[in-house]
């Protein structure tokens, strides 16, 4: 009788272990990536603009999700983009979490350092590499503190219509995706119980509100985002771009037909889209202790834009290229509870976006856009060189086929997964 009663004490204490040994967790850190003293801004291919001023800071964002023996790490950069090149050494210097299953994106702005260390004609860059080595650790530092900061959380999860002037198509006005996915975790244990861990928010735009042009340094809309989501939920704001290929911008409009390219102009715009993302947040169910599964896949690209080759062949970083004019690159798939989450690595446009989110498994979906790399714009094959309105993103993207190969490989990776579920 004695044994019988000893064994189901160790059978319970088992029971328990295992189950805290599958406690959903989330933790969350930011870095400034600031450059001091200023470096120049740039706004794409071509020589970056001198920068003498700034307007908020740059940041190195991560969120760290664990279930079971699964880690996944999210992170936003405050940059125009984020080459694999340069992922790839912070991935390297990330403890405790497999390299594919670290997503690293960028905000997408106007107004920082040239990452892709863009060639001139004489193969020359201006990029800062010592400022860019600099960014590789404070990313890998921002995670490895994330992962240090793991603890029980639940989750809210929504997604809706963000209402108000905040976006628009410069090509098309009303062709855009207004609707934006929510992720917020909720501290369930101690000091952080019922208090926010951090609040992600997915949403389509290019924040170029002050852009390149005007010798300012910034994370344009964002910036005030992040304060304000912080400043009323508290924790850290995150923010991954989306499919905001061909040109669906911040909607600086003015009734005349110009532009308001002001600091003002961003703290409304972003102030905007913070509030719109906790509106449709707050009323969400948590989701306790929901599954979480990480998938990726390598897709190759061939490279037929002379313009994209020669960036790729002729800068500094090591661009996963080969002899036969192809790049490859990584996509992902996440489900975190009823969250679908699936990568583009670069600016699809909206009509991609919309394809694919009819063919993810729920009413979540998420698309990280300029996430694993940013090779340009994506279109269908249909799309490419079809209008005068695309001249410019089809010499900006890598071909006629990117957006073909892109879609079978999405696909593939959503058809080969289960369905996002909350438990």
């Amino acid at each position: 009788m004695r044994q019988l009663i000893i064994c189901i004490f160790l059978a319970s204490l088992g029971f328990i272990s295992n189950g805290l040994a599958q406690e959903f967790k989330v933790g969350a850190a930011l870095r400034v990536i600031t450059p001091d003293p200023l470096l120049p801004v740039s706004g794409g291919v071509g020589t970056p603009n001198p920068a003498t001023v700034k307007k908020g800071d740059l940041h190195a964002r991560a969120i760290v999700f664990e279930k079971n023996d699964t880690r996944v790490a999210i992170v936003n950069i405050d940059n125009l983009g984020w080459p694999a090149a340069l992922g790839d050494q912070s991935r390297a210097l990330i403890t405790g979490i497999p390299p594919e299953n670290v997503l690293i994106g960028v905000t997408h702005t106007h107004s920082a350092p040239d990452a892709y260390a863009f060639p001139d004609e004489n193969g020359n860059t201006s990029a800062d590499m010592e400022y860019l080595a600099w960014c590789v650790e404070q990313v890998a530092e921002a995670v490895n503190e994330a992962v240090e900061n793991l603890e029980p959380a639940s989750l809210k999860i929504a997604a809706g219509k963000a209402e108000g002037k905040i976006a628009f198509n410069y090509y098309a006005p009303q062709l855009y995706d207004p609707r934006c996915g929510v992720i917020q975790a909720i501290g369930t244990t101690g000091e952080n119980e019922g208090k926010a861990i951090a609040t992600l928010v997915n949403y389509a735009i290019h924040p170029e509100v002050i852009g390149a042009n005007q010798g300012i340094l910034s994370p344009d809309v964002c910036g005030p985002f992040y304060e304000r989501i912080e400043e009323e939920a508290g924790g850290v704001a995150v923010f991954m771009n989306g499919a905001q290929g061909g040109m669906v911008t911040a909607d600086n409009r003015r009734e005349d037909g110009t532009s308001e390219n002001t600091w003002k102009e961003c703290i409304r715009i972003g102030t905007q889209l913070a509030d719109e993302a906790l509106r449709i947040i707050n009323e969400a169910e948590p989701q306790t202790n929901p599954e979480l599964y990480c998938a990726s896949q390598e897709v190759t690209f061939p490279v037929d834009s002379e313009m994209m080759r020669y960036i790729l062949q002729n800068s500094p970083l090591s661009f996963n290229t080969t002899q036969t004019n192809t790049v490859s690159t990584r996509l992902n798939l996440v489900n975190v509870g009823t969250a679908q989450i699936l990568t583009i690595p670069g600016e699809a446009l909206p009509n991609i976006g919309y394809y694919l989110k009819r063919n993810m498994p729920t009413e979540h979906p998420f698309l990280f856009g300029l996430t694993n790399d940013a090779f340009g714009y994506i279109l269908t094959k249909e799309d490419f060189n079809s209008f005068e309105r695309y001249d410019y993103i089809s010499r900006t993207s890598l071909g006629e086929m990117t957006g073909e190969i892109y879609i079978k490989e999405a696909l593939n990776l959503i058809k080969k997964s289960p369905e996002p579920t909350k438990q």
